[in-house]
């Protein structure tokens, strides 16, 4: 039987849908603004390094309430950083008691998808089918970026439209979960719904279809976030308006100990404590479609920045970890360190 919760999240996972942007992740960027000209002459620099690539970023020190913005208010693809509030929607759950850490969740061989930063579910799954736990799951996803364990996580809570509606109820808009890695795994590879690819398809067609697929990538806008999105989600999760304490300290825990360290975390001193999500999608012909950070960088003395990166359509090279490093020391400095 369906609960009265139950009931609400359904029709505010149709309003969500409902009430979102039609614009593509090719709208018109918004004019840089900035309350930090240091910072913003810094950044606007590093927005020009980054062609022929289109950078974002979004800045906000909740200790001076300065605000840097380049490109903040147009959408980028998040790759997996949607796995952060994916998991803060879980987690919330928990709060109501609806889900349980130690709930099991059985994934079947068939979910299985390849992707995680190290070995995780994915890599050692054995069998036609497996049991993981909520917490084991949702430490696969933040902390490694297990692509089956996400999934299964959107599954368990009732599909990406319970995602979409609890951030739209939080009142954080420009920010969409519409599939999960899957979906977005078809789209950039131009397969459709259900198909794969075969091995009696010519190299050309497959060049052929992976080029339509990575222009179709670009364009949709299923699964982004504008950079002001993203400050929004990280300044409600800081401020513990997204979750309880106890499940904002272990989301943020989660994302402390992700596992990637060439990007924004690459240019943060070791002094500091930076809880973040990184996001990335697959490459054609030189060129990386998303390359994405997001996080909340933590003094000693309890001062918080947030800081939001988002690289769209770059040439693939070590460059880009290099440009993020770059715009974490950026903004260290202007801070104050």
């Amino acid at each position: 039987m369906m609960t009265s919760t139950m009931r609400r999240a359904c029709i505010a996972a149709a309003l969500a849908f409902a009430c979102v942007p039609t614009a593509t992740l090719a709208s018109e960027p918004a004019s840089p603004t900035s309350s930090n000209p240091a910072l913003q002459q810094s950044l606007d620099a590093l927005v020009q390094r980054a062609r022929p690539g289109t950078l974002g970023i979004a800045v906000l020190d909740l200790t001076s309430g300065q605000s840097t913005r380049i490109n903040a208010g147009r959408a980028f693809p998040m790759m997996s950083v949607f796995k952060a509030p994916v998991a803060a929607a879980v987690l919330a759950r928990v709060d109501d008691g609806l889900l349980s850490l130690q709930q099991t969740v059985t994934i079947t061989r068939g979910q299985v998808q390849g992707g995680s930063a190290i070995p995780s579910i994915g890599a050692h799954f054995h069998g036609e089918q497996m049991t993981f736990t909520v917490e084991q799951l949702l430490k696969a996803a933040v902390s490694e970026s297990d692509n089956t364990a996400v999934n299964a996580l959107i599954r368990t809570v009732g599909g990406p439209g319970v995602v979409m509606a609890y951030l739209h109820s939080h009142g954080i808009e420009g920010m969409r979960v519409d599939t999960d890695e899957a979906g977005i795994a078809q789209v950039f590879y131009g397969l459709r719904p259900g198909e794969t690819e075969s091995a009696q398809d010519s190299d050309e067609a497959v060049e052929h279809r992976r080029k339509l697929g990575y222009q179709a990538f670009l364009a949709d806008p299923r699964n982004g976030t504008t950079p002001d999105a993203a400050i929004v989600f990280l300044r409600k999760l800081a401020g513990r308006e997204l979750l309880s304490p106890a499940s904002t300290q272990r989301l943020l825990a989660l994302m402390d100990a992700q596992t990637i360290p060439n990007r924004l975390r690459a240019g943060i001193p070791n002094d500091l404590q930076f809880a973040d999500k990184t996001g990335t999608s697959g490459a054609f012909d030189g060129r990386t479609g998303a390359y994405n950070d997001i996080g909340i960088i933590r003094w000693p003395d309890g001062r918080q920045v947030l800081i939001a990166a988002f690289l769209l359509d770059s040439r693939a090279s070590d460059e880009q970890a290099a440009l993020f490093a770059d715009i974490a020391r950026a903004v260290v400095r202007s801070a104050g360190r």
